[in-house]
């Protein structure tokens, strides 16, 4: 079992930057794929990025291609979401995931959710 907690959320202009980390508990991080889910109102639930167990696969939603960057410090049981460009419609609440079957089909449920932070984007 792991336990998530998210930190880095905010208020930011639109084209600012904001870095999202999600610490982990445990010490069997390193067996856990990763990942950023968001929320925005009124809409479901999607997946924004995500990371392989090792850190050398990597997924991301059409829509954060080239502006959102996953990475992740097994040392130190934290997964990061550098987001930068940032536009209104990135606001959302952003979540955590993380899964310990995952291998290479990032896209797959996870079963570990953090209790997420709130990302909100002015124009």
């Amino acid at each position: 079992q792991v336990q998530l907690g998210e930190s880095g959320g905010g208020l930011v202009q639109a084209g600012g930057s904001l870095r999202l980390s999600c610490a982990a508990s445990g010490r069997t991080f390193n067996s856990f794929a990763m990942g950023w889910f968001r929320q925005a109102p009124g809409k479901e639930r999607e997946l924004v990025a995500a990371i392989t167990r090792g850190g050398g696969g990597t997924y991301y939603e059409d829509s954060v291609k080239g502006r959102f960057t996953i990475s992740r410090d097994n040392a130190k049981n934290t997964v990061y979401l550098q987001m930068n460009s940032l536009k209104p419609e990135d606001t959302a609440v952003y979540y955590c995931v993380a899964d310990p079957l995952i291998g290479g089909n990032l896209r797959a449920p996870y079963r570990y959710w953090g209790q997420g932070t709130q990302v909100t984007v002015s124009s």
